[in-house]
């Protein structure tokens, strides 16, 4: 793979390439719509994702190329730089403005990009492309930035510079992933811990819906100040400064003070997602993929019915997982309204798995999902190393 992209580099730039750096997309195992809500999230790096070829030029313009879309841009270093519709390379321009903001003005660059990420699938591919670049600047240029800094400056890209009200479970993850481990990661403190995710006979399966889904046009920034409304309903009564700073047995007490009937049910999907996150880092370390699974299917159930972030695409998944006895659990990952659902089935059971979940999902929605199978793997890194 390197070779190829460093080919293809100097095929668009006429110029050899200096240094390669590859960033991975993200499944979240469970704890969905927390992130935001300072509670507990479960993310895992995959082994798919974003690869960076680089080279400085002299030019001070910083080049954006990619393998994978047709729009270029060729961005003059600036002291403030400004989102362009709703280009891939917006992405990494955030990151430039991030580092001009702290007083670390990138210089030019030739930047080529390739990602095997579904785009607009919910694997993260934004983050993807957030954290390479700013993981790039930062060796390139000697910026000095840690890579808890570099993860924080990309969530500021993201609320910021192209509008989404997301939280930092993405780029945490992207960053900070480890090879056959799962994150257990405390969104309001940061503090993180590493759960062996050692998945047996079982293989983590990626279903695509294949359904676009744009997440700064969804309801998504709907559903972050619904969460607010709620935190300050219960704030009348509860010194808390978070949504997850209470269990469902507390929040059972109180849920009087939410007068909205959608508000209350938005709320209740946050407290009760949150203890099941802890209850699936038990299961998870102790091999109990029956428990695990049940707990997948539960917070698919409140995303459905709670949240209301699923959809038909996705509820036909997870319907059809249910009726097959190989798969343990499954459940929708990421914001919802579309993207990727993800299920552990049985690893030899996989094929067949595949070939009967398309069959039915084409039989109720109309055509195919995408369906893969993906390994846990290491985060953002340099490839020259």
């Amino acid at each position: 793979m390197i070779a190829r992209l460093q080919q293809e580099f100097e095929r668009v730039f006429y110029s050899q390439s200096l240094k390669t750096y590859f960033s991975p997309g993200r499944v979240n195992l469970i704890g969905e719509h927390i992130d935001y809500n300072g509670g507990l999230v479960m993310p895992c790096a995959i082994t798919q994702g974003t690869w960076l070829v680089v080279k400085p030029n002299n030019d001070g313009i910083f080049r954006f190329r990619s393998l994978n879309f047709d729009d270029h841009a060729d961005v003059p270093m600036t002291a403030n730089y400004r989102k362009n519709g709703s280009f891939w390379y917006n992405y990494p321009v955030g990151v430039i403005d991030q580092f001009a903001k702290k007083g670390r003005q990138p210089g030019g660059l030739d930047m080529l990009f390739y990602g095997n990420i579904p785009i607009g699938s919910g694997l993260s591919s934004s983050a993807s492309i957030e954290i390479v670049t700013a993981f790039a600047l930062n060796d390139l240029f000697g910026c000095g930035f840690s890579k808890l800094e570099l993860v924080k400056m990309c969530k500021a890209v993201e609320n910021d510079f192209i509008g989404v009200s997301s939280g930092i479970m993405d780029q945490f993850a992207v960053a900070f992933g480890q090879k056959d481990k799962a994150l257990l990661l405390n969104c309001d403190t940061l503090a993180y811990e590493a759960v062996d995710a050692n998945l047996g006979d079982h293989v983590l399966a990626i279903i695509n819906t294949n359904k676009l889904r744009k997440l700064a046009e969804s309801k998504y920034n709907e559903r972050v100040h619904e969460c607010k409304q709620a935190l300050a309903a219960l704030q009348q009564e509860l010194d808390i400064h978070n949504l997850c700073d209470i269990d469902t047995e507390t929040y059972q007490k109180y849920r009087h003070l939410i007068a909205d009937e959608v508000i209350e049910k938005r709320a209740r999907h946050v407290i009760e997602e949150n203890d099941r996150v802890k209850l699936a880092a038990k299961a998870l370390a102790a091999n109990d993929f029956a428990a695990f699974g049940q707990l997948m299917y539960a917070s698919h159930n409140s995303l459905q019915y709670l949240y209301e972030v699923s959809g038909p695409e996705l509820d036909a998944i997870v319907d059809y997982c249910k009726t097959d006895k190989q798969v343990s659990g499954a459940r929708m990952t990421g914001a919802g309204f579309g993207g990727c659902a993800i299920a552990l089935a049985k690893t030899e059971h996989f094929d067949i798995f595949s070939k009967q979940l398309r069959a039915y999902y084409k039989d109720e929605i109309g055509y195919e999902p995408s369906v893969y199978q993906s390994l846990i793997g290491d985060g953002v890194r340099s490839l020259n190393d």
